[in-house]
Formats: C-alpha cells, sequence, structure tokens
C-alpha cells in the first residue's frame, strides 16, 4: 500500500527542481534564452560564444597527451620491468636497474612522441572538414560553422541536416528525425511543437531534437538550448565511442599481438624456472626473462599502426582523400567491391534542364513556370535538380506568387508539393518521379483541355518516358491540383486526383575519362556495381557509356519482392540495381558484405547514409549533405573516382608497409625467441645481460619506426589487400627458424674461438642487431632486395643503426652494457655470418612468396 507521508514529501522534492526546458512553453523559453523568432544579434551571438564557448564536445588536450603517455608506462610488461628494476636496485643492483630504467624509458618515449604525432595529425585532417548550419541571424537566414552556435540561435532544419545543438521546435512540417545515435531507436520518430512533461526520458520529447540526430524528412524551425558539453550527446558520447566496432584488420592484429604475447611468456616462464633449476642467480634469471619477454614482443606494434595509418592519411589529404577514421585506411585497401551512385560520381553532376515539354512533348512555358514555382517557394531538401530549375530564374516571377504551404519531398512518395496564392486562388502544384506521380494523376493535360488518364494515354506517356530514358534523359513530372485555402494544415492527402501538366528533361552526361578510371579500378581487382533511384533505362545508357557492357539490372521492385537469401543469391551477379530506395541501399550491401567482399559505397545524399553506415567503407564528398558526411569513413575533396583511385593505392601501400613491421617482428622475434630460449639452457652462463637485450631492442626499433615511409612494390598496389594471419604464421614459420639456425651457427663460432663469456655475449649482440638490420632490408619487398630500393629514410636509419651496433663494442661506455673490443677477425666473421645470414633469407623469400602465390591461386579457384 502507498504511503500518503512518502508520496507527499517526494512531491516537494520533485517540486523542488527547477521545470527542465522541454516543459517549458515556447514564450517562457524565448523570455529565459533572450532570443526571439527573428534570430539574435550577430555582435550578441559573438558576445555568448564568449561565455558558452565553442559548440563542440571538448576534452583537455592536456589530459589527452598525459593519457596517451601513460598508456605507454601501463603495458603490463613494460610494468613488469619497472618492478624488476625497482628490485634490482633494492638488492644492490643500482647500475643495472638504472640503465634497464633509461632503455625502457627511452622506448616508452619513442612509442609516445609517434603516436602523439599520428594523433595530431589526424585531428589536424579532421578539423579541416567543419559541418555548418542554418540559423536566423540578424533577421535573416545565413550559413555558419556549426562550432559557433549558442543557446538562443534559431536554427533551421531540413532533410540531410544534422541537428547541431539540443533545441526546441518552434514549427514543423512533416518532420522526422533519426535518432539513433542517441537512443538506439532505428526508425525515424515524428516531432512537433508542443510541452513534454517534466519526468519525459529522452526518447519520449517530441517536442525536442537532439545534437548527434539528424532529419530525415520535414522541415523545421528550433530554439537552440543547450550546446557543447552541455547537449545530451555529450552526456554519452564516451559510451557511443566504445560502441564503435573494431575493423577485421584491427581484430586481426589484436588476436595476433595476443598469441605471440602468450607463446612468449610462457616460454619465457619456463626459461625463468629452468634458469633457477641450474642454480643461476635470482636477479639475473629474473631480468633476463622479463627483458626476453619485452624484447621478444610485438609492442611497437599499436604505434607502428599508428604511424603508418596517420602517415597514410597524410599523404592521401594531399591527394584531395581526407580519412575520418584511420580504421578505414585498411578497409580501403581491402575493398573489392565498389558500389556507387550515378549523378556526380559517374556523371558530372552539373546537371542542366534541358527542356520542359507538355504530356505530348511539345516545348511548354506553362510547365517551365510550375517548375519554378515549385522549385524556388519549397524550402526543404536542396538538391541539383532545383538548382537546374532556377538557373535562369527571375525574382519577378515568384514575387508574383506568395506560397501558402509546402508538403516536402520523402523517400517514399518521391515527390515535393507547394501550394501557391494568386488572384485566382490557390494551386497545389507537385513535381517528382514520373511513375509515383503518375499514380496520383487522374487526368493530363492536353493543349488547354484535361483529357482522363486512361489505359491507351498511359501507354503513350510510358513510351515517351522510356525512349527518353533509353536516350539517358533523366525525367521529372510536374502535375497540378486545386486547393481549398480554408483547408489546414496541408497534408499528403491533398496529393489526389491530380493533373499532369507535362515533364522536365535533363540531362547530366557522364564524366569525362570516366570510362577509363572504372577500367583502372576493375584492374586492381575491384568490382563495380551502380546503385541508383533513377530509372532503369537511364542507369542501363550510362553504364554502356562508362564501359559496363551487357551489365545485368535488378530493380528495386524486384528486390522488394526477394527475401535476404535470394538478394544474396542475386546480388554479385548483377551489376546494375535501378530504381532504388535508401533501405534497399543498404540491404545490397549487406548481402555483398556477406558473400565475404570487402564493400565500399559512395554517395552523397541523405538517402545514401544508411548504405555508408553498413560499407566496410563509406565514401563521401565535402559537399555531401552532413548526415552522408558524418556516415563516411572516407571524404573526398572532389568529386572524382580517379581521386579515389589514387586513394585506394595509397591505402594499399599503408597497409603494405603496416604488414611489413609484423613479417619483420614475428619472423625476427620467433627466431630470437628460439635461440635466447634454447641458449639460456644448454649454455653455463646467460647468452645476454638484460640491458643488452633491451637495447638491442631499442635499437631495432628505430627503424622500425619509419617503415611508414618505405617504397611499396608497384604489383602490391594491384590487388586487394586482406588480412591473412595464417599467411602471417606460415612467414613466421617460415623465416623465424632461418634466424635462429645463423644464431646457432654463431654460437658455435663463437665457442669455438674460446672468447669469454663477455665476448661471447657481444658477439652475439652485435649478430644479432646486424641480422635485423638484413631482415628489415630483405623482407620488406617480395621481390630481389636489390630490384626494390628502401625508402631514403629508411636507409638514413638502418644504416646508421647498423654502424652503431658494429661500433658499440669499442666505445668508451661500452662496459657500462657489458660489452668489451672484439678481435677484428672475430667482427669479420660475425659479418661473414650476417651476409650468409642474408643470401638465405633472400633464396628463402623467393621459395616462400612463389608457393604463397600458388597457395593464393589454388584458394581463388576454389572459391569461384
Amino acid at each position: 500500500m502507498d504511503n500518503p507521508a512518502k508520496n507527499v514529501a517526494l512531491e516537494h522534492r520533485v517540486a523542488d527542481f527547477p521545470t527542465p526546458y522541454w516543459a517549458k512553453s515556447i514564450a517562457v523559453l524565448f523570455t529565459e534564452y533572450k532570443s526571439q523568432s527573428s534570430g539574435l544579434s550577430t555582435a550578441e551571438a559573438t558576445g555568448r560564444l564568449q561565455i558558452y564557448g565553442s559548440n563542440t564536445l571538448r576534452v583537455g588536450g592536456r589530459a589527452n597527451v598525459l593519457r596517451l603517455l601513460l598508456k605507454q608506462f601501463l603495458s603490463p610488461l613494460v610494468l613488469i620491468l619497472i618492478f624488476a628494476a625497482i628490485v634490482a636496485a633494492g638488492v644492490g643492483e643500482i647500475h643495472d636497474a638504472v640503465i634497464i630504467g633509461c632503455i625502457v624509458g627511452a622506448s616508452c618515449l619513442l612509442g609516445f612522441s609517434q603516436e602523439f604525432s599520428a594523433s595530431r595529425a589526424i585531428e589536424s585532417l579532421r578539423r579541416g572538414i567543419s559541418l555548418t548550419a542554418a540559423v536566423i541571424r540578424d533577421g535573416k537566414e545565413q550559413t555558419i560553422p556549426a562550432d559557433r552556435i549558442v543557446p538562443g540561435d534559431i536554427i533551421k532544419l531540413s532533410a540531410g541536416s544534422l541537428v547541431p545543438a539540443d533545441a526546441v521546435l518552434l514549427s514543423t512540417q512533416d518532420l522526422n528525425v533519426t535518432e539513433a545515435a542517441l537512443t538506439g531507436e532505428t526508425f525515424p520518430v515524428a516531432k512537433a511543437p508542443g510541452i513534454s512533461k517534466p519526468d519525459t526520458p529522452i526518447d519520449g520529447r517530441l517536442n525536442c531534437v537532439f545534437t548527434g540526430t539528424s532529419v530525415r524528412s520535414g522541415i523545421a524551425t528550433a530554439l537552440a538550448v543547450k550546446t557543447g558539453n552541455n547537449t545530451e550527446f555529450a552526456a554519452i558520447a564516451g559510451a557511443i565511442t566504445r560502441e564503435i566496432p573494431e575493423t577485421d584488420f584491427a581484430r586481426g592484429i589484436r588476436r595476433f599481438g595476443y598469441l605471440m604475447t602468450r607463446i612468449m611468456l610462457v616460454i619465457v616462464f619456463v626459461v625463468f624456472i629452468a634458469n633457477l633449476l641450474l642454480h643461476r642467480p635470482l636477479i639475473d634469471s629474473l631480468l633476463f626473462s622479463l627483458a626476453l619477454a619485452v624484447g621478444l614482443t610485438p609492442e611497437l606494434l599499436p604505434a607502428i599502426i599508428s604511424v603508418t595509418l596517420a602517415r597514410g592519411a597524410r599523404v592521401m589529404a594531399r591527394q584531395g582523400v581526407i580519412i575520418r577514421r584511420l580504421e578505414a585506411m585498411e578497409n580501403l585497401g581491402s575493398m573489392d567491391m565498389l558500389c556507387t551512385d550515378k549523378t556526380g560520381t559517374l556523371t558530372e553532376g552539373t546537371i542542366r534542364l534541358d527542356k520542359c515539354v507538355d504530356v505530348q512533348g511539345q516545348p511548354s512555358d506553362q510547365v517551365r513556370l510550375l517548375a519554378i514555382l515549385n522549385a524556388g517557394l519549397q524550402a526543404g531538401l536542396k538538391n541539383p535538380l532545383d538548382d537546374a530549375i532556377l538557373a535562369e530564374k527571375k525574382e519577378t516571377v515568384l514575387s508574383a506568387y506568395r506560397k501558402l504551404g509546402e508538403i516536402p519531398y520523402d523517400f517514399a512518395r518521391k515527390r515535393l508539393s507547394v501550394v501557391v496564392a494568386q488572384q485566382d486562388g490557390a494551386q497545389l502544384i507537385c513535381k517528382g518521379a514520373v511513375t509515383t506521380l503518375l499514380d496520383i494523376c487522374t487526368t493530363a493535360k492536353a493543349g488547354s483541355v484535361a483529357k482522363p488518364i486512361d489505359a491507351q494515354l498511359r501507354a503513350e506517356i510510358d513510351g515517351r518516358y522510356q525512349r527518353w530514358s533509353e536516350d539517358g534523359i533523366r525525367v521529372i513530372a510536374v502535375a497540378t491540383g486545386s486547393f481549398d485555402q480554408q483547408k489546414t494544415p496541408l497534408d499528403k492527402s491533398d496529393e489526389t486526383a491530380l493533373c499532369l501538366e507535362g515533364f522536365l528533361l535533363f540531362l547530366d552526361p557522364p564524366k569525362a575519362g570516366v570510362k577509363e578510371v572504372l577500367g583502372g579500378l576493375r584492374k586492381r581487382g575491384i568490382g563495380i556495381k551502380i546503385i541508383s533511384g533513377d530509372n532503369r533505362y537511364v542507369v542501363a545508357h550510362l553504364a554502356k557509356l562508362v564501359g559496363l557492357k551487357d551489365a545485368r539490372v535488378l530493380s528495386g521492385r524486384d528486390i522488394a519482392s526477394m527475401s535476404n537469401d535470394a538478394l544474396f543469391a542475386k546480388a554479385t551477379k548483377t551489376d546494375l540495381f535501378a530504381e532504388i530506395d535508401p533501405n534497399q541501399k543498404e540491404r545490397i550491401i549487406k548481402a555483398l558484405r556477406r558473400a565475404n567482399h570487402v564493400v565500399g559505397y559512395m554517395g552523397d545524399g541523405i538517402n545514401d547514409a544508411p548504405a555508408l553506415h553498413e560499407a566496410d567503407v563509406g565514401i563521401s564528398v565535402d559537399s555531401a549533405v552532413d548526415v552522408a558526411r558524418e556516415a563516411a569513413d572516407v571524404i573526398l575533396l572532389r568529386r572524382d573516382l580517379d581521386v579515389l583511385m589514387r586513394g585506394v593505392d595509397d591505402g594499399r601501400r599503408t597497409f603494405a608497409n603496416t604488414l611489413k613491421y609484423i613479417s619483420i617482428a614475428t619472423s625476427a622475434n620467433f627466431g630470437n625467441m628460439i635461440s635466447m630460449a634454447i641458449a639460456s639452457l644448454l649454455l653455463p652462463f646467460l647468452p645476454l645481460l638484460a640491458k643488452q637485450i633491451l637495447l638491442n631492442n631499442l635499437l631495432a626499433d628505430i627503424p622500425s619506426m619509419t617503415i611508414a615511409t618505405d617504397r611499396v612494390d608497384p604489383a602490391e598496389v594491384q590487388r586487394p589487400k586482406r588480412w591473412n594471419i595464417a599467411g602471417i604464421q606460415r612467414f613466421m614459420l617460415c623465416f623465424g627458424p632461418i634466424s635462429s639456425l645463423f644464431d646457432f651457427v654463431t654460437f658455435g663460432f663463437l665457442l669455438f674461438a674460446g672468447v669469454g663469456v663477455d665476448a661471447f655475449r657481444t658477439g652475439w649482440f652485435v649478430e644479432s642487431l646486424t641480422s635485423q638490420i638484413a631482415t628489415m632490408l630483405i623482407v620488406r619487398t617480395v621481390f630481389s632486395s636489390w630490384k626494390s630500393r628502401p625508402s631514403g629514410l629508411l636507409v638514413a636509419t638502418t644504416a646508421p643503426i647498423g654502424l652503431v651496433g658494429i661500433s658499440l663494442p669499442y666505445l668508451p661506455f661500452a662496459e657500462t652494457f657489458g660489452f668489451v673490443p672484439l678481435p677484428f677477425s672475430v667482427l669479420g666473421a660475425l659479418l661473414s655470418i650476417t651476409v650468409a645470414f642474408a643470401v638465405a633469407l633472400e633464396m628463402a623469400k623467393s621459395w616462400f612468396f612463389r608457393h604463397e602465390r600458388k597457395h593464393s591461386s589454388f584458394h581463388r579457384k576454389k572459391l569461384r
């Protein structure tokens, strides 16, 4: 039973809280925010910007730097090493503890400097793609950077807009908002002005729109009330970021790293226990085992990937391709299927209104006038067709008419209506796709007379429409209807019993050179599919012009009747998808991905957003609508597939350089792991001291950081790159034992030469480091090393590090690391072993990659 006293107390506590903005009237909000329907003045907005700050999600830069720095030191292996150094210092081994601490610190700072530089580079690229918003300032509509919006601004929204601030709706027309980013609700939510209850959860505040959501259809005016870090989006931004799924490449890297680390830690543990059983000193055994773990673990892998991808992103930016998410670099290199829309991508994008004709195909000034009124008075979705219609508009034409209302465009109806008033009454003017508009027309204008649309007239219209389409002409229909000015409000039910007035004929020719570019993409192993909302005849005509001959077509009507399994079976065999709606685009992308393709989708409209989200790599252009740019992983600064092709090449080069480090690290580390593990058990002393292992690791890491700059063989960009963990393991099992074999040759020589313990360690240090340098220069290419030149920076780091390794025993501070000068005869023999190792590595590489090509060819045939 309820407790009345408790309920009264609860009501008092609720009453103590201030009323939230969604539960207040517009008049109260205008007063509180000192705003009005004509918006703020520029001076007032500037002042508020100083008070409220930029409309962005701000995270302190210093905190980011500290977090990134701490990340380097919080690696489990590094923490264990620091602990071991503290233990060594505690038992009097101050000298070794300091050296180990310095080497660990230098290694961490190296990784930090590279990752910090990479993060700054990507952040600067992202800032180059700024969102804009339409607001009313000084009594007129203006477009401003979205980060300059302040509480009290009046925001204008239309289909395709990203909502730039939390706002209360003032007026709407068929407004539907996609709130999936905020609430998880996948279907658009209808919004309208009003007042919500104070305790209404966010998904129930239908009188508000929120930062990070997008307008699916309709238009609206809203009062901004919360910006920046005060928005609802900011409150859950951290959770949203964590929910972003990792790419297959990142997941493969992580799993491979874990696998290597587990194997190494097991062996290191065995080596530590074995050394204790051999009665070796506890501290020496502990430091050796832990240093072995660090030296054998590819701990630089995250930094190498960040540096390589960031450099690739900078290179691509110079080519006109902006990477919004670094993970997309791998997918761009892996992409083997490109789905693209038609307008502006394969065509010039500068659509030209060629003719305005009546139902019988004769030029008509009346149809032109109706088109100008519809395009000039609508306030919703901006599009190239309206721009083409209004290219020759006269302001005097529009000034003679008064707009009474509008039914905004949406992708289900595929049409747009406005109601205009003039002296002799009101008229509804509708323009849209021919097939959907004909469905709501009952008559058609023949001269000055409206005739009923019977089967014969409909067949004539359809035949004329098909002939135009087959010639590559895009056709839009125009119709009119009467409207009662007393009727309010205007809605979609008013689009009935219309009279077809005529057609607008648009030309959008294919881009010059697009045929050659598509051929270049196909040569690179990328299949091309066109997905368009246009009718099948226009799409088929364009496909022939751009070199897609004998293309197989699937229409949206066909797809609507298909199950997902049926679409999966058809999608890979289809070249052209015509008359497609936004949800069908998403289904097509899903079907292609299910067929194990890495799919890129290129689009720039609001109807492309679902497909851009679904694709492995979403590609858009800088001039796209906000929601498309936000959904994309890659932004092209020019509408040009040639730019994209260069981006694909750069993506593949970046991927190739990433795989180089993985190949080098796994083969060298695996070989050293075997060598050190066995040597520590068979030799009467530790083969290397902990500080020597760590120094070797640090010196080898320096040239590794320059792999991002390395040249890539042209053949490496001619086919899609995919993460292949089985191939990496085969590489490791092939080249690792070769490294170990020459390590044992080195051990045998040093023992046969009768050198002391310090000289043995010094000799193996020199051979181990020079062998790693040789591995880096040989494994970096599938071709003979002398046929593929490394980058200047890679040479500039490997050569000095090699010289440092050779000369280190002869330097004054060599004793600090436990090194002693080697007889020149011994040094010459060690360098000879390294040369022999390089020759063996070259021969093994030739055999391995020849075998891998046969293996890959066999699997491709099996897949077919």
